[in-house]
């Protein structure tokens, strides 16, 4: 006979039993060999995504790396990228957080139509991107032949038309961004809000935006990244005119045909921008071992 177990004990595994793997948070299993058939693909992925990016370092001039960084095309370069990508990302959040709240919170026939349409800058090839905007913000466009004609404004080939290409496909990655916060928030504090007798407009400035901050501040930083890398829609709609329109992708792709050394040095300004990126999102889109 086997002897009861004793008040508060509880029964163990059997001995020769099969062992339970511990889960942890998240549905990760503990513990155990990775299979040969997932691990090699998986390193052959890792090798793919990260070799070119050593390579640049390897490659890279660093004897005449300041020489080459300090050059007057490269300042320029630099300075009007920095100077488009923060008006584009300051372009993206006026009018893209109001655009992330319309989708979040707003009930409206056809908003998944619209919400579709909002993130298909993010797979429409660049330079397609720039033929459209070119389409309805050239002289002859859409809009720009009245723009041109009524108010003297026009908007390709001038700085103002790489802030527009770098907004065009930047700012989805704010709106996307805004809108998960939204949705994730608890629109009861608004509620209240408007009960206790603050419109609709003072609820989201006193309530709302303090609530979701931190996706703001997330996609506004991913949209800066993203805009600071536009070459395409940039290239073909606003063209590539040394201290107007030539930002640092534009400058990338002019130094190389001339000076690899100096699109390599171009190359490594871009590559440390986008880990400082990553680097300061890292507790919202990268997960902790």
């Amino acid at each position: 006979m086997t002897a009861p177990l004793e008040s508060g004990a509880a029964p163990g595994p059997r001995p020769g039993g099969p062992r339970r793997r511990r889960v942890r948070p998240g549905g990760r299993v503990r513990g155990g060999a990775a299979p040969l058939p997932l691990l090699v693909p998986a390193l052959i992925g890792l090798a793919f995504l990260v070799l070119p990016l050593v390579a640049l370092l390897i490659r890279a001039p660093w004897a005449s790396m300041p020489e080459l960084l300090t050059s007057t095309e490269v300042w320029q370069a630099l300075r009007l990228s920095l100077i488009c990508a923060t008006a584009a990302t300051a372009v993206s959040m006026v009018i893209g957080v109001p655009l992330a709240w319309l989708l979040a919170r707003v009930e409206f026939p056809g908003r998944g139509l619209v919400r579709a349409l909002v993130t298909l800058p993010l797979v429409l090839p660049p330079v397609v991107g720039g033929v459209a905007l070119l389409m309805a913000l050239g002289r002859n466009g859409v809009v720009g032949q009245w723009l041109d004609s009524w108010f003297g404004i026009t908007l390709p080939f001038t700085t103002a038309g790489v802030i527009l290409a770098e907004a065009f496909v930047a700012m989805p990655f704010l709106v996307i961004s805004v809108e998960g916060t939204l949705r994730a928030a608890d629109p009861r504090y608004e509620e209240a809000a408007t009960t206790l007798g603050a419109s609709r407009f003072t609820a989201f400035r006193r309530v709302t935006l303090p609530l979701i901050a931190p996706g703001i501040a997330a996609g506004a930083v991913l949209a800066w990244a993203r805009a600071l890398g536009e070459f395409g829609a940039t290239i073909t709609f606003a063209g590539n005119f040394p201290g107007r329109t030539q930002t640092m992708p534009l400058a990338v792709y002019l130094a190389l045909q001339s000076d690899p050394e100096a699109a390599v040095a171009l190359s490594l300004v871009l590559l440390a921008v986008s880990i400082a990126v990553l680097a300061g999102l890292r507790d919202r889109w990268m997960t902790a071992s």
